[in-house]
């Protein structure tokens, strides 16, 4: 097993948590020098916020962890490709790596609809790896929706 999926691993049980809690099952991990500096889940219907993404949760979390707004030196591990809002933070946060599991063709925005972490326009670019555990994390949402669709 390689680092990245260890740690995709570890955003898994995340992603398994908010499907626990009725949420979509998406879960990210923060890391920083091989340390795990924050997690995340998505949250929109618990808490009531449309921008509970996983990837903003963790990146909040960390933020005030460090007291500090740039997250330098850090790698982003999350079970989707994060959409616009999440790349735009993303690359706000100066993160400097981001590894998603599955791709999303519809609101994809690291390459699948939209390729916001490597746009050379921004002043931060973002290197990034798609397709880990791919199958594991899209199993997860198929199962999720799936679920949904039944109710």
């Amino acid at each position: 097993m390689t680092q990245d999926e260890w740690w995709m691993q570890r955003a898994l049980v995340w992603a398994d948590y908010a499907a626990q809690q009725g949420e979509i099952p998406v879960g990210a991990i923060l890391v920083h020098n091989g340390q795990e500096l924050a997690q995340g889940w998505n949250q929109t219907v618990i808490q009531c916020d449309p921008s509970a993404h996983a990837e903003i949760v963790a990146v909040r979390q960390a933020a005030k962890q460090l007291n500090n707004y740039r997250l330098l030196d850090t790698t982003l591990y999350v079970t989707l490709e994060p959409c616009v809002m999440c790349a735009g933070a993303l690359v706000h946060a100066r993160v400097k790596r981001v590894v998603f599991g599955a791709y999303d063709p519809k609101t994809g925005a690291t390459g699948s609809r939209f390729d916001v972490l490597r746009d050379l326009r921004h002043n931060h670019h973002i290197d990034c790896l798609g397709g880990v555990l791919a199958e594991s994390c899209g199993a997860r949402l198929k199962d999720f929706f799936r679920h949904k669709r039944l109710l």
